[in-house]
């Protein structure tokens, strides 16, 4: 009888030990070995490496290169002619009335942009001769017009396009923008093909270099800023009659 009960006893204490070590293994808070190496394999996973990313930068250097040195040299022809910077529309209005200011129109040879207003298709009588020979020469080459997306502007507009567009020209100083007296203009070059944004450098930079006109061709603006020095008018009436004189045949 004795035998019986301590083999009973016997029995009872391992059936004990295995219901607790079964229940070891599946408590959450006691993952066991298994659950330890999973934890430490994910651990010493290293993260993928992520490279950052490279833009693609276009080279930059045209031909026809604005600088500060141009800006002054703008700001200087104006202050050699002694002209104004035109302030607000009523002073437009009045150099527009007096003939100070000319118009712009549209033509087989020139199109204006659709945002310049009637009193903003204005600009000084020696600008619109050098517009009218590029044109001409830019027509005669492709066949369709140039667009002039710019040209007189006033303070009170320069201070305005300043809120958005960080590249402009300031409204005053040394290198304020020329659109404000009127010697300046804007060519747009969307659409434009490598052949005649060429043409238009083969036919500007020789104005630059003989101190005509200073141009740029913006980089965040679609566009040529130029321009036009009060001496255009004088040096293009010489060339006409150099070439008249040379074409006319020799006297008996």
């Amino acid at each position: 009888m004795l035998r019986r009960v301590h083999f009973f006893a016997l029995v009872a204490l391992l059936l004990t030990a295995n219901f607790v070590t079964a229940a070891s293994l599946r408590s959450p808070h006691r993952g066991g070995a298994a659950s330890h190496r999973r934890v430490a394999v994910r651990r010493n996973v290293a993260a993928p490496s992520v490279r950052p990313s490279r833009r693609h930068r276009i080279p930059w250097n045209p031909v026809l290169k604005g600088s500060h040195e141009s800006q002054l040299r703008q700001n200087q022809e104006i202050d050699r002619l002694s002209l104004p910077r035109i302030a607000n529309d009523f002073e437009l209005q009045e150099l527009e009335l007096r003939e100070e200011l000319v118009p712009l129109n549209d033509s087989r040879t020139l199109q204006l942009g659709a945002n310049l207003t009637p009193t903003r298709r204005y600009c000084r009588p020696w600008t619109r001769d050098f517009v009218e020979d590029l044109s001409e020469a830019f027509y005669e080459e492709f066949h369709h017009p140039l667009q002039l997306t710019s040209a007189v502007r006033t303070v009170e507009q320069q201070a305005r396009l300043r809120r958005w567009n960080r590249n402009a020209a300031p409204i005053e100083g040394d290198t304020a923008s020329s659109h404000l007296a009127g010697m300046s203009i804007d060519i747009g070059k969307r659409g434009l093909s490598r052949k005649e944004k060429k043409f238009l450098d083969a036919y500007i930079l020789p104005l630059v270099q003989a101190g005509l006109v200073e141009a740029a061709e913006e980089r965040r603006q679609a566009c040529y800023h130029i321009m036009v020095s009060e001496r255009y008018t004088g040096w293009h009436e010489e060339q006409q009659l150099s070439m008249g004189t040379q074409d006319k045949p020799a006297a008996p």
